[in-house]
């Protein structure tokens, strides 16, 4: 076990390095920092002064360690368009983008995996053919028309929920949360919806053909031979080995939700840290862009890594495989 967990460990730092790397020739070498951060005004000896204080002189290795040092305490330099820390532009608006993607990730679990179990075991039903039908809704619209679509049925027609914004938030130290509002959780109903159907869509098919696969095996046939109910043998056993890929999707899929927000937060107007990466886009604000690539790997590779811990832990065939040395 700690031996699996130290090699994917060492494979997680040779990503966020790599990663790193990128960042830093974006942040280094897509436009001139110093145009950004000097006025108009400023005179040759001005602009040599800020490139010797900010290292910006120095040979390209030592830059880029210096950004791995400086990325590894939480340091990203000073976003070019709003003239703030970028760490801090990111702490602030992070709150929202983890809320969002949690509520999400809820709908679409328990949604997919609910919806998967019930049209696997009722192949036959009519209701288990609406299900499927409607799931190619999740699938083949894109999100921004099931958010603008959303907004106009309960915002403008049924004027139930709001279309825009996170609503009313309570300070709880740092962290800035919806949750504990009224108009905060009504604001949220929109956003983690739209955001939830392709996830829920994805893992209810995936749950479903995996537990018709699983349905199909012997131990399955097995196990009603030997009497047991349908409850012990569907929720007992072919649940449980169905839950082993479902894992592993889940988790890839939570990473995607955190990190691809983007058109959802765009959509909504919800002040999380996708928005802020589209505008920054929209002006270059290089080091918010970069900040934004580290984040989003940081995200991918922790989930990767907890995801690995996971499947070792449910599949007993990479743990004798672990012991045997394979």
């Amino acid at each position: 076990m700690l031996a699996f967990i130290a090699r994917r460990l060492l494979q997680s730092v040779l990503v966020m390095l790599v990663v790193a790397f990128i960042a830093f020739l974006v942040f280094r070498y897509v436009g001139d920092p110093l145009a950004a951060l000097m006025s108009q005004e400023a005179r040759q000896a001005d602009f040599d002064a800020a490139r010797q204080r900010l290292g910006l002189d120095q040979p390209f290795y030592i830059q880029f360690f210096t950004f791995v040092g400086n990325a590894l305490q939480g340091e990203f330099g000073i976003s070019y368009r709003l003239q703030q820390p970028v760490s801090q532009l990111i702490l602030d608006r992070l709150p929202a983008t983890i809320e969002l993607a949690f509520a999400s990730s809820i709908i679409a679990l328990i949604g997919g995996v609910v919806l998967g179990i019930y049209t696997a075991l009722r192949q036959r039903a009519f209701s288990t053919g609406v299900i499927m039908t409607l799931s190619l809704v999740g699938v083949s619209l894109p999100t921004f028309l099931i958010g603008i679509g959303l907004i106009y049925v309960f915002a403008v027609e049924l004027k139930w929920l709001p279309s825009f914004g996170r609503g009313e938030v309570v300070a709880l130290g740092w962290w800035r949360t919806g949750l504990l509002t009224q108009s905060g959780l009504r604001s949220l109903i929109l956003p983690a919806i739209t955001l939830s159907l392709f996830q829920l869509t994805l893992i209810m098919r995936l749950v479903r053909a995996e537990m018709l696969e699983v349905m199909r095996t012997d131990y399955i046939r097995f196990a009603k031979a030997r009497g047991l109910s349908k409850r012990a043998i569907n929720f007992g056993h072919a649940l449980k080995n169905t839950m082993v890929p479902v894992i592993t999707i889940t988790g890839l899929q939570l990473g995607s939700v955190i990190a691809f927000a983007i058109i959802t937060e765009t959509v909504f107007q919800w002040p999380g840290v996708g928005s802020l990466f589209v505008n920054s886009v929209a002006v270059v604000d290089v080091p918010v862009m970069a900040a934004y690539l580290v984040f989003v790997a940081l995200i991918f590779v922790v989930i990767n890594l907890i995801v690995d811990i996971l499947y070792f832990i449910v599949d007993p065939r990479l743990r004798d495989g672990a012991r045997t040395g394979r």
